[in-house]
């Protein structure tokens, strides 16, 4: 799929037919989503243009992220996407040629949604494919912080239900390490953003007077990053504390076997000692014999109690 944004007065117009490409006048956006290889190489050859590989774009080193070639920015990074299952990432390909904005990427994202509505909403805003690529990275970045804060939300709310909650274990320490796996996609995409962003803001062919507007959403990058290690934070501290009570409890309950066990000692002791297949042992021949070995042991038990009260160690 090939969507086409062309400015037709103050308004802004939406092509759908890759075929009359040739025809648009003042192009600001090409966006092709998942498209087939004739639609990717009609744009390539009416707009004199390259796309990476889809190995390329995913590549981490700094020369597949950034480059720049014959007047031509070309820019790589991983969005991330919210799934029934989770977060995953997926990676968008930025090319800036002409003051036209080509996008590739596979799948659909709530980003590129949002930023045409906000180009229905005011469309003076949009002059060149320029701004549609400065208003893409602010609306991801809008989104990933709308992401911290639900993060943020849920370990307060974890760290409230841990004082008084009984949950399952299991269930608490998933859901600390879910959030920590989200916390550290969302780390990753930020300085992935931050990454390239900086070498577009060093690109001769970047408009200089669209580089103040990208130090901005930079310094909101590392707002966001500075956000990630605060919650990377507590959520090591509830880590922390978590295991803490549950060694705490552990240690209570191996207490109160350790107690129990040594209490019934000194009458196993005795109880062995009466018990030896011996033919000469004291009190073996009278009557009252039984009860005093009981009664001892009860004795020893009750004074092993009391000198672990006094010790308060119960």
């Amino acid at each position: 799929m090939v969507r086409i944004f062309y400015k037709e007065g103050r308004q802004i117009r939406r092509e759908n037919d890759i075929r009359e490409l040739g025809n648009v006048k003042n192009l600001l956006w090409v966006d092709l989503q998942s498209p087939s290889a004739e639609e990717e190489e009609w744009v390539e050859n009416k707009c004199e243009i390259s796309f990476q590989t889809p190995q390329e774009i995913v590549e981490i080193e700094s020369s597949s992220r950034f480059f720049e070639q014959n007047d031509t920015i070309n820019a790589n990074s991983n969005f991330l996407r919210i799934e029934r299952d989770g977060y995953e990432t997926y990676p968008v390909s930025f090319i800036l040629h002409k003051n036209v904005l080509f996008t590739y990427r596979r799948g659909d994202s709530n980003t590129f949604a949002d930023t045409v509505k906000k180009m229905k909403v005011s469309p003076d805003t949009f002059q060149t494919g320029v701004d549609f690529m400065l208003m893409l990275l602010e609306t991801r970045i809008e989104a990933d912080a709308d992401s911290l804060e639900a993060i943020s939300r849920d370990i307060s709310a974890i760290s409230k239900d841990l004082s008084h909650e009984q949950k399952a274990r299991q269930e608490v320490l998933i859901r600390i390490s879910g959030l920590q796996e989200i916390t550290m996609m969302l780390r990753e995409t930020s300085i992935d953003k931050q990454r390239v962003l900086s070498g577009i803001l060093r690109s001769q062919y970047f408009p200089e007077d669209r580089k103040e507007h990208l130090r901005i959403i930079l310094k909101d990058i590392s707002s966001l990053l500075e956000y990630t290690t605060f919650n990377f934070e507590r959520l090591e501290y509830l880590q922390n504390t978590f295991m803490g009570l549950i060694n705490l409890e552990q240690s209570q309950v191996i207490k109160i076997f350790t107690v129990v066990t040594i209490i019934f000692m000194p009458p196993t002791l005795i109880a062995g000692i009466f018990g030896m297949n011996y033919d000469h042992i004291p009190t073996t021949g009278h009557v009252w014999g039984f009860w005093a070995s009981l009664i001892l042991m009860i004795a020893s038990s009750l004074i092993v109690l009391w000198f672990f009260r006094r010790k308060k160690w119960i």
